[in-house]
C-alpha cells in the first residue's frame, strides 16, 4: 500500500459550508489547486478564494439542474487511479485527467429535509445525493492514496496534517477519514431505504422507518459474560454526549465483558445526580448510593449502605477524586473499578498502587446535558427500541394518597430514592435515609420478596426511614413488612387495583405515601 504524496489537488462541493471558507482560503495559500461545484465555487469565489469549477476540469457542462456534474471519467478517474500502477496512471492521462488528492464532501441534507413538516415527495427525492456518495466511496476505497474529509470538525485536524507532514497527511488519518465516509453512506442509505420502506414519518414520530445503526470494532475481549463465550466491544459511529467507550483506563487490567455492562449501569446513576453522589454497583445494580456535603462522604455512605455486596464492586462519583475520597476507596478490600471524572495526582499515585484496580476517567460526567437516544435489544431476527427513561419527578408532582403527608425531610429523602430505585432491576425496593440507601431489594420475582430483602439488609437503619417502589404495590403486604420495621414514609407510582389497601396499611402504620404516576420498570 503506498503512501500518499503531497495534496496538490483538492475537489470540494458540500452542502454544510460551515468552515469551509476558512480551510479553503488555507488550501490556496499552500498552493492546492481547489475543483468545485455549484453553490459551493460561487461562496469560495465570494470569500476570494481560487477555484476551478468542475465543468472546466471535465470538459463537460453541470446538466440536468445539477443532476449530473461530477459523475465522470476524469472525477473518478482521478479519485481512484493507482499512484504506483503505471498502467492507471497513463490511462488517466490519455482522458486528460489529473489525480486528485483531497476530497472535500458532505450530503445532500436528506434527513433534515425528511424531518422538515412541510418537506413533500418531490423535495425528498431531489436530496437523495448521487455524485456526493459516489465520490466519497471512490476516495475511501483508494485511501492509500486520497484524502476523504466528511466531517467538519476534522478540517483543523487536516490542516495540521498537512502542515506537519509537508503538505501530505499520514496514512492512519487517512484511513480513520475513510472508515468516516462508509459509516456515513451506511447511514445515509439507511434513511433512504427507510423512506421508500414508511414514506414521510408523521412530525412527532421517535422511530424511523429502517434502522441500521453504524458501529465500528473498538477491541477484542478476553472473553464474554462467561469464559467459555467469546466477547468484543463496540463503538457507534457518529455518537454524542457522555460515552463509557470515551474513558481514558488510568491504571489497571482491561477491562472485562461484564466491567462493561456493570460500568454502563454506573455511568447511566451517575449523569441522573446535580449534587455529590457516588454509587457502589453489583452486576449492574446499586447496592449503595449516597448524596452528600463532598464526594469522599458520599462515596462513605454508599459503601456502608451494604458493604458486603461491596465486594467486587464497581464505584461510581460524579465529583473529581480527591485525597479524602481516595483513602477510603484505598482501604476498600476489592473494587473492580472506580469511574469519575478525574483523580487528583495525589489520589491517582495512592490508588494505582492496586495494580489490578481499573481507574477510569471521564470528565464528560460533569458537562451535561445528556442528549437523548433510543435503546436497542436485540432480538432473534429483530430488535426491540425504546426512548430512554428520562422522566424527572418532582415535589410538585406528588400526589399525596394518606391521611398523613409526608415532611419535608421525608420528602427530600424520598425524591432521593426514587432516583435511586429508577436504576435498581425490578422489582425494585429502595430504603434511604436522609440522602443515601440503608437497604435495596431487587431482581425477586415477587415485590414483597424485594421488601423482605431491602429490610433485612436495613437492619435496625429501616427505623425512620423511606421506602420507594419502582412499580405499584398489588397487596398491602409489602408496605406490612416495610412498616413493622419502622419505615415512615413510601413513594410509589400508583395505578395498581390494590392501591387502596396499600394505602389503608400505610394509614394504619401512620405512614405517609405519596404517588407519583410514573413506573420505573427496569429488567
Amino acid at each position: 500500500m503506498t503512501t500518499s504524496g503531497k495534496i496538490k489537488r483538492a475537489l470540494v462541493s458540500v452542502s454544510d459550508k460551515s468552515g469551509l471558507v476558512e480551510l479553503c482560503k488555507e488550501l490556496d495559500g499552500m498552493g492546492v489547486e481547489i475543483i468545485s461545484t455549484g453553490g459551493t465555487m460561487k461562496a469560495l469565489r465570494d470569500a476570494g478564494v481560487r477555484v476551478v469549477s468542475i465543468s472546466t476540469y471535465t470538459g463537460s457542462p453541470e446538466v440536468m439542474d445539477g443532476r449530473v456534474k461530477t459523475l465522470h471519467p476524469k472525477v473518478h478517474g482521478g479519485i481512484l487511479c493507482r499512484r504506483d500502477v503505471p498502467a492507471d496512471m497513463e490511462q488517466l492521462e490519455q482522458i486528460d485527467g489529473k489525480p486528485i488528492d483531497l476530497i472535500i464532501v458532505n450530503l445532500y441534507p436528506f434527513r433534515e429535509t425528511l424531518a422538515r413538516p412541510e418537506s413533500h415527495d418531490s423535495e425528498i427525492i431531489e436530496n437523495i445525493d448521487i455524485g456526493g456518495p459516489s465520490m466519497l466511496r471512490s476516495g475511501a476505497k483508494n485511501f492509500a492514496s486520497v484524502t476523504v474529509v466528511v466531517d467538519p470538525s476534522d478540517y483543523s485536524d487536516l490542516l495540521s496534517q498537512m502542515k506537519g507532514h509537508g503538505g501530505k497527511t499520514t496514512l492512519e488519518f487517512r484511513k480513520r477519514c475513510a472508515g468516516k465516509v462508509f459509516a456515513l453512506t451506511s447511514e445515509y442509505d439507511s434513511a433512504i431505504s427507510g423512506y421508500f420502506a414508511s414514506g414521510k414519518p408523521p412530525s412527532d414520530d421517535l422511530f424511523p422507518g429502517s434502522l441500521s445503526p453504524n458501529y465500528s470494532l473498538r477491541a477484542r475481549l478476553r472473553y464474554g459474560e462467561n469464559p467459555h463465550q467469546h466477547g468484543s466491544v463496540y463503538v457507534r459511529n457518529g455518537k454524542t454526549g457522555p460515552s463509557l467507550l470515551d474513558a481514558e483506563i488510568l491504571s489497571g487490567k482491561e477491562l472485562s465483558y461484564n466491567n462493561y455492562g456493570d460500568l454502563e449501569a454506573c455511568l447511566d446513576m451517575l449523569l441522573d445526580f446535580d449534587e455529590p453522589f457516588s454509587c457502589v454497583l453489583k452486576h449492574a445494580n446499586p447496592c449503595g448510593a449516597a448524596t452528600a456535603g463532598t464526594i469522599a462522604e458520599a462515596y462513605r455512605l454508599a459503601y456502608e449502605s451494604d458493604p458486603l455486596s461491596a465486594f467486587g464492586s464497581i464505584i461510581g462519583v460524579n465529583r473529581p477524586v480527591d485525597m479524602d475520597c481516595a483513602r477510603l476507596l484505598h482501604e476498600t478490600e476489592f473494587v473492580e473499578c472506580v469511574l469519575a471524572p478525574a483523580f487528583s495526582p495525589e489520589a491517582l499515585e495512592l490508588l494505582k498502587k492496586k495494580k489490578a484496580r481499573r481507574l477510569l476517567a471521564l470528565p464528560s460526567i460533569e458537562t451535561r446535558p445528556v442528549p437523548e437516544q433510543l435503546q436497542l435489544k436485540p432480538l432473534r431476527g429483530g430488535l426491540l427500541v425504546q426512548t430512554e427513561d428520562g422522566a424527572l419527578t418532582t415535589e410538585a408532582d406528588l400526589k399525596v394518597m394518606t391521611k398523613r403527608p409526608p415532611t419535608p425531610e421525608e420528602i427530600r429523602s424520598l425524591l432521593f430514592a426514587w432516583k435511586v430505585v429508577k436504576h435498581t432491576k425490578s422489582n425494585a425496593i429502595v430504603i434511604a435515609k436522609g440522602t443515601s440507601t440503608v437497604g435495596i431489594g431487587m431482581g425477586q420475582t415477587s415485590r414483597v420478596d424485594s421488601s423482605f430483602m431491602a429490610v433485612k439488609r436495613a437492619g435496625d437503619r429501616a427505623n425512620g426511614a423511606v421506602l420507594a417502589s419502582d412499580a405499584f404495590f398489588p397487596m398491602p403486604d409489602g408496605v406490612e413488612v416495610a412498616t413493622a420495621t419502622g419505615v415512615t414514609a413510601f413513594i410509589q407510582p400508583g395505578g395498581s387495583k390494590g392501591d387502596d389497601q396499600a394505602v389503608a396499611a400505610a394509614d394504619r402504620a401512620g405512614a405517609a405515601m405519596v404517588f407519583t404516576g410514573i413506573r420505573h420498570f427496569k429488567h
